[in-house]
């Protein structure tokens, strides 16, 4: 969640790490800090409670230093209330060292018992005082900001990025990585440390992305990286393939519009060249071989929030394609049940950014229960899909709205192809059936573009609910359900209504009495072409809340007369087989949500509490 930012080089390091930080908030965060260091051997620190503008205002009335080394923070809380005490950089209790960091230090209890027995006294109530302590006291021995950083390395449980300088060596930051992303960016005669590339983007494309237990060290004659042993390593250089003009906002109001217009595109390019000369589906990286996809007999989807959503859909395409059982299951919750793994169990891990913690530890469970594990990310070399047997990027582009769009869709398209390659390799479905289905993928892009123009009528309706009402209702069936969760969760993460999601065959089992004369209730209505049957029956469904007087909002396919007779708005489009709907159907649960909330003057892009990339458990 954190953002991190380290610099040295040969421009102003104040300037480097609060842009670096900028591009870092859509991580989500509660206080934001910056440590530099001088060149005549201090260390000066400003941190400030709050939005990054607190502290760019401190800063502007009371400046550091000038210095070409520093590195800044800024902070989601997990332990100690958001405050400029408990807001990163830390120093040690001499001063010589300062440090920041990302995820939770398990055994800090532990370790900050045995500082305080040694006399040091606290100055925050955070885990990441103990490490910077830990660090003064090893440095102290050696003078050696490297080797220091690896002794206290060893001593640390649990997830954690480290960034760190000294006092007396004002050439130099020093980086430590567990189970927490940390990259290099690598430029003329300066060097970067960040979250992720976006930190840097604006001074590199080329980078250095580190491996599990690795230390970086950067100063004005290069990057240096090794082992938590000390031992010599190396990192995996990479190119960026995209530039700064990807971090703005591209002459929308929010980021998050910009993102819903970019689905089209999106999906097209997770779409492209899957396909190879034999009418095979590809997959990135594979290290199972075909023989491994057949002798599958039951699939586990894992995953958290919006990516759960993508999953509940991909049980019904996986299940229907394959007949292979498809269970889909909460990240958090997967390893404490003990789930029943073995080899012949495919477990599937779907996390936008790749780090998210709680999907990482169900990856680690399943493996080490000899499950195979195939990830579908958006990130190129995050952990969890090089902890995977396999794994599908998603090519959504950076997406920095905390609320997820693109990476949504992307992901749906991606577990389709997942689920159309299990049905390919054990010969479930002929070829020609794979083929047609690709096609009706091939051509969602314009489908979705068709829905992204016609908006306008979804964000008057969403106006007049937030004038009117203080809840909102979604119901669906068969996969119209999870697109109804995802819309809920869309609108509780935006404007801080109360919005559920429901099956709608359920609400006659207690949700319906929740409608009352007024109330919004969104429908997601499938095919009358498809599956009537299923049609017929969320049609009673609108039927029931609108005699409790209910307003009712249909999401359905254009031309659906039934529909727009017991409906009081309806939102059409394109027709599409019932299975990849939700591709069509989400988009306008997105631009309702997001309309919504900036009619009641909600941070569209940074909701309060949330993050994008949610890295500790």
């Amino acid at each position: 969640m954190c953002g991190i930012v380290g610099y040295v080089g040969r421009r102003s390091a104040v300037d480097v790490v609060l842009d670096g930080l900028r591009r870092l908030e859509y991580r989500g965060y509660d206080s934001a800090g910056i440590a530099l260091v001088s060149a005549d051997g201090r260390i000066e620190v400003d941190k400030r409670a709050g939005k990054l503008a607190n502290l760019e205002a401190a800063l502007a009335d009371h400046p550091l230093p000038e210095s070409t080394c520093g590195i800044g923070h800024t902070r989601w809380a997990t332990h100690g209330v958001p405050s400029d005490r408990n807001a990163h950089p830390h120093r040690s209790a001499d001063g010589r060292v300062s440090l920041i960091h990302n995820g939770i230090i398990e055994n800090f209890g532990q370790l900050r018992a045995e500082l305080e027995a040694d006399g040091i006294e606290f100055l925050s109530d955070t885990d990441t005082e103990v490490a910077a302590h830990l660090l003064g006291r090893e440095y102290g021995a050696d003078g050696d900001l490297t080797a220091a950083m690896a002794r206290v390395c060893r001593r640390l449980e649990g997830a954690f990025t480290l960034l760190a300088v000294a006092a007396d060596d004002p050439d130099t930051v020093v980086g430590a990585r567990r189970n927490s992303p940390l990259v290099v960016g690598l430029g003329e005669g300066e060097y970067f440390l960040g979250s992720d590339v976006a930190a840097f983007i604006a001074y590199t494309t080329e980078a250095i992305e580190l491996g599990q237990d690795q230390i970086v060290t950067i100063n004005r004659d290069g990057v240096a990286v090794s082992g938590f042993d000390g031992a010599p390593s190396e990192g995996k250089p990479f190119s960026v393939d995209w530039d700064i003009a990807a971090a703005e906002k591209g002459g929308f109001d929010t980021f998050m519009a910009k993102e819903i217009h970019e689905q089209p595109q999106a999906v097209a390019d997770t779409l492209r060249g899957r396909i190879d000369e034999q009418g095979q589906i590809v997959l990135d990286e594979v290290r199972m071989s075909d023989q491994d996809f057949r002798d599958i007999d039951k699939v586990f989807i894992v995953a958290c929030g919006t990516s759960y959503h993508a999953g509940l859909v991909t049980k019904y395409a996986i299940e229907h394609w394959t007949r292979i059982p498809c269970e889909v299951e909460l990240a958090s919750e997967f390893r404490y049940r003990d789930p029943v793994l073995d080899r012949s169990t495919l477990v599937v891990a779907i996390s936008q950014s790749g780090e998210t913690m709680d999907t990482l530890m169900a990856v680690r469970h399943a493996k080490d229960q000899k499950a195979r594990v195939l990830s579908i990310s958006n990130t190129v070399g995050s952990t969890i899909p090089r902890e995977s047997d396999a794994v599908l990027y998603t090519r959504a582009g950076i997406e920095v709205a905390v609320a997820s769009t693109k990476a949504f869709l992307t992901q749906l398209a991606a577990c389709y192809l997942v689920g159309l390659h299990l049905a390919q390799v054990r010969g479930i479905k002929y070829a020609d059936e794979v083929s047609a289905i690709l096609d009706e993928l091939v051509a969602a892009p314009g489908k979705i573009a068709k829905v992204i123009e016609n908006l306008d009528p979804v964000r008057e309706m969403a106006r007049e609910c937030a004038a009117s009402g203080e809840r909102v209702l979604f119901i669906g069936r068969h996969v119209g359900y999870p697109v109804a969760l995802e819309g809920a969760l869309k609108l509780k993460e935006l404007a801080y209504l109360h919005a559920e999601g429901f099956a709608a065959g359920e609400l006659k089992h207690g949700p319906i009495s929740l409608i009352e004369a007024g109330t919004p209730v969104v429908a997601i209505v499938p095919s009358p072409r498809g599956r009537s049957l299923l049609h017929d029956k969320i049609i009673s469904n609108i039927q029931e809340v609108k005699a409790r007087g209910a307003k009712v909002i249909a999401v359905c396919e254009e031309g659906d007369k039934i529909t727009a007779v017991h409906a009081d708005f309806v939102i059409e489009t394109p027709a599409s087989p019932t299975l990849l709907a939700p591709l069509l159907t989400a988009v306008p649960l997105q631009e309702f949500a997001a309309e919504l909330a900036t009619a009641l003057g909600r941070d569209i892009d940074q909701p309060r509490n949330l993050a994008k990339s949610v890295t500790v458990e």
